[in-house]
């Protein structure tokens, strides 16, 4: 069945998908969306925010280096892991075009009728789940580029959902949104004080990496 986002303000645990153990601190938090990276290598969908270094056994981000050579977490692991009741929220990264074809159909055969997000930065890799029921497509803008390309590319059609990093979130910026999609979510919200303005502004999902900001979210749906 379709997805729906939960009501009021929401919070999506930003890449708590990509280790077990994270996973269950931020469910136990009580995060009701769970973000996981996903990117094709060697034919697998990996579940990570490191990239690959070329031919090199290495994985690195911004602020660190990994061992390519240990086990790394497939979407078979990560489906086992998120309780039935969780919303994933996978984010595509990388170049390659094969990698939203992939993820779309090994949920339909791993997880058939289970709702989802699903969003990128590389606005065609969203491309193959606009016809799928079951996800949730998010448009994510990581630029002011991008903010400015965002209508254009939803000409003639309302967004699911849109996502924007919070410091290009301005009140003129998050009226525009509104108006091309139906939810706005920003990333990262890593401050419990920041989630009284982002919602004044309209936002409906916050994304974070703070189990504080989790709980305060969670306890607040609970108190309302």
């Amino acid at each position: 069945m379709p997805p729906e986002l939960p009501a009021g303000l929401f919070a999506i645990a930003h890449r708590a998908g990509n280790e077990p153990a994270r996973l269950a601190e931020a469910v136990a938090a009580g995060a009701l969306a769970i973000e996981a990276d996903l990117w094709l290598h060697r034919g697998h969908i990996e579940v990570r925010h490191t990239k690959t270094a070329g031919p090199l056994p290495i994985l690195w981000d911004r602020w660190e280096l990994r061992p390519g050579w240990r086990p790394r977490l497939r979407l078979p692991e990560l489906l086992d892991a998120a309780p039935p009741g969780v919303l994933l929220h996978l984010d595509l990264k990388g170049w390659d075009d094969r990698l939203g074809p992939a993820v779309r159909q090994a949920m339909a055969a791993l997880a058939p009728g289970r709702p989802y997000l699903v969003s990128a930065q590389r606005w065609s890799l969203l491309e193959p789940f606009h016809a799928v029921e079951e996800a949730l497509v998010v448009h994510s803008i990581g630029s002011a580029r991008r903010f400015e390309r965002i209508a254009r590319h939803l000409e003639g059609r309302r967004a699911a959902a849109v996502a924007i990093h919070r410091e290009l979130l301005t009140p003129e910026r998050a009226g525009r949104l509104q108006a091309v999609s139906e939810a706005v979510l920003t990333w990262p919200v890593n401050d419990p004080a920041l989630l009284g303005p982002l919602a004044a502004l309209g936002v409906r999902g916050v994304i974070s990496d703070s189990l504080a900001v989790v709980r305060a979210v969670a306890s607040a749906g609970a108190a309302g």
